[in-house]
């Protein structure tokens, strides 16, 4: 029998161990890989082919086409238009200091867009898309494509932008669209769940007030990818639904015509229908290129907007105050008449000037206008006479008055910008202010000077009020046949009551009278106004017959007027531009069949017969010269018009 040493069986008892312990680690080994293979392949199966799809698939979301808004006429005022823009995706980049090198040699990407773009970083998400750039050239998207496999976590896009008139025509009313800011998403539910890359909202004027039905919802685009992220294929696409079309009241036309004759003014001309309340043109200068603010405006350009005295990104039309000044007196003096307080016999001498408590109250002529009726005194916009008639009528009256006319109050949903006035009374002031009201203020506010206050679209629309015979009607931008159809039901019905004292009662139209008399004698001296001698408007009447029309000058200070500065006799033109008056002027044409309204406001215009009414005359030519095109495109109210 062979006996071993007993260190050669230590040493095989350890070689044993050995081995035991090896093919131990390696069953271990062996069964762990197992384990993880299994959990890899059957327990996170879905998780890694999703992200082996995420690696191989790639999924865009499509901003929306918005709406198109068009003219009454169907000309497209802001539409859309093609363009190439530069997305990427923060996580896909490998090296962000090489991307914006490789950007650089290719594209127009400069330091402060750098800087623009890490600022956007850092309140995104990495998983969020980020836009580069949202309007390339032709030139820089084509060697973006070229380039597309050396540059990781980019893709060039074709999207669609907003495009408006660059002579900003309707900027004020249309308004504008921009990137969508967090502001906009916190205080939208919808912008929160549809936003997608590219999206743009409206920031103001109609592209605000009707965003939500402009902006439609976006689609989706499925592709495959190479390891470049480099398209392959389509794999799926999904249409987004485009946003509502509007057409609206205006005559883009009218706008652009209007725009250009008060170009180097600061100003507003407002336009509309005395029937249905169409506003057919609503300008305010100066304009300003709304294209700017699409893809991001520069600092250059905001900075000329803010510091222009003229204050070009105010809406003035809807957001303007001013004193009505001497384009009330139609209201004071129908006012008066509806309350019995004067008779049309009413006659005051003017000699220039009357003292009341020691205090002195001027008519703009200085040597006055002699006896004075309430015709003559409108007609020639006599200060002393309306002075005596609001001492009697009050100040509470004509401010009841006033509110029925449109005074005072919004008279449009579709601008958040727009003031509503003031119409001052003994109550307002108490509560406002913490003082009595005094004499001394009523007979001010008699001539539009005062507290009173008022936009150009509610003196349009005052004058519409009293143009239509006296009725109520509401103002629209937005055409919408179903609502012109029933005012001009109502309006037949009116015209049925003529004969038919019971068939008023469902007409639908309210009236803003006690007797109608009242108002067509008020209406006849704005006849005499412009179309008589020594009328204030005289030097802008038309004799066509087919254009006369019939109108209200106005003046409004803006500042109390010294006496040395009445001695010195110092005229508009003489002072500094900040100082001078403004100017005015309502009127509606044609004077027979009436059919249109118009207000225009001249800031520091000096008087509203020399600056405001030539100007409304030529705007009343152009609008009365395309009536007959209006009328095609819509239901004739009248047939004698």
């Amino acid at each position: 029998m062979v006996t071993f040493p007993e260190t050669f069986q230590s040493k095989s008892r350890l070689i044993s161990r050995r081995m035991f312990i090896l093919s131990t680690l390696k069953v271990a080994v062996f069964v762990s890989i197992i384990c993880r293979l299994f959990y890899l392949q059957i327990s996170e199966n879905i998780k890694y082919r999703s992200l082996s799809d995420k690696n191989r698939l790639r999924e865009w979301r499509i901003a929306p086409q918005r709406g198109i808004i068009e003219d009454y006429f169907g000309k497209k005022i802001a539409e859309n238009t093609q363009v190439y823009q530069l997305h990427m995706i923060p996580e896909d980049v490998v090296n962000l200091e090489e991307l914006f090198f490789k950007l650089s040699k290719i594209i127009d990407f400069d330091k402060p867009k750098r800087i623009n773009l890490i600022k956007k970083l850092k309140k995104r998400k990495p998983w969020e898309t980020i836009i580069i750039s949202d309007n390339l050239s032709w030139s820089e998207f084509s060697r973006l494509n070229l380039f597309l496999h050396e540059i990781q976590g980019i893709k060039p896009v074709i999207a669609e932008a907003r495009k408006y008139s660059e002579d900003g025509s309707s900027s004020h009313v249309i308004g504008y669209v921009s990137d969508t800011s967090v502001k906009d998403l916190e205080n939208s539910e919808l912008l929160r769940e549809i936003n997608v890359p590219g999206l743009k909202t409206g920031k103001n004027g109609l592209e605000k007030s009707l965003n939500a039905e402009m902006i439609g919802t976006p689609g989706l685009q499925r592709f495959e990818v190479n390891a470049y992220g480099k398209r392959i294929k389509e794999l799926k696409f999904v249409e987004g639904t485009a946003g509502k079309n509007f057409r609206t009241t205006l005559d883009q036309e009218v706008q652009e015509f209007t725009t250009k004759i008060i170009k180097d003014k600061s100003g507003s001309v407002c336009v509309m229908d005395i029937y249905t309340g169409d506003i057919v043109a609503m300008v305010s200068s100066p304009t300003f290129n709304p294209n700017k603010f699409v893809h991001g405006i520069s600092s250059k350009d905001w900075q000329e907007l803010i510091k222009n005295k003229k204050k070009p990104l105010i809406n003035k039309p809807v957001a303007g105050l001013y004193p009505p000044g001497s384009t009330i007196k139609p209201i004071v003096a129908l006012s008066a008449l509806e309350h019995d307080v004067i008779s049309p016999k009413l006659v005051v001498e003017c000699r220039g000037s009357i003292e009341l408590y020691g205090q002195k109250y001027h008519c703009w002529k200085e040597k006055g206008h002699g006896f004075m009726s309430l015709r003559s005194a409108i007609k020639q916009s006599c200060d002393i006479y309306f002075y005596e008639v609001a001492r009697r009528l009050g100040v509470d009256r004509l401010s009841v008055t006033s509110k029925k006319f449109g005074l005072g109050d919004k008279i449009l949903n579709s601008f958040i910008e727009e003031k509503s006035g003031l119409v001052p009374n003994t109550k307002w002031k108490l509560k406002n202010i913490g003082k009595g009201w005094v004499l001394g203020e009523t007979l001010i506010t008699g001539i539009g000077q005062g507290y009173f206050l008022s936009t150009p679209i509610q003196l349009c629309l005052m004058m519409a009020q009293l143009a239509n015979g006296g009725y109520k009607i509401k103002p629209r931008i937005i055409d919408d046949k179903d609502a012109l159809q029933s005012t001009i039901n109502a309006w037949r019905n009116e015209f049925t009551s003529k004969n038919d004292s019971f068939s008023f009662l469902n007409s639908g139209l309210e009236k803003l009278y006690r007797n109608q008399e009242n108002i067509k004698l008020v209406l006849d001296a704005l006849y005499g106004a412009t179309n008589e001698p020594m009328g204030t408007s005289y030097r802008s009447r038309f004799t066509k017959p087919e254009y006369i029309y019939a109108g209200k000058t106005g003046t409004s200070q803006i500042r109390t007027i010294t006496e040395e500065e009445r001695k010195l006799k110092l005229k508009n033109k003489d002072l500094p531009y900040e100082k001078r008056d403004h100017a005015l002027f309502i009127a509606f044409a044609p004077y027979k069949n009436p059919r249109y309204a118009i207000s225009v406001v001249i800031e520091h215009g000096g008087t509203g017969s020399s600056t405001a009414a030539p100007i409304a005359r030529k705007v009343i030519k152009k609008v009365l010269d395309r009536h007959k095109l209006r009328k095609k495109y819509q239901l004739d109210l009248f047939k004698e018009v």
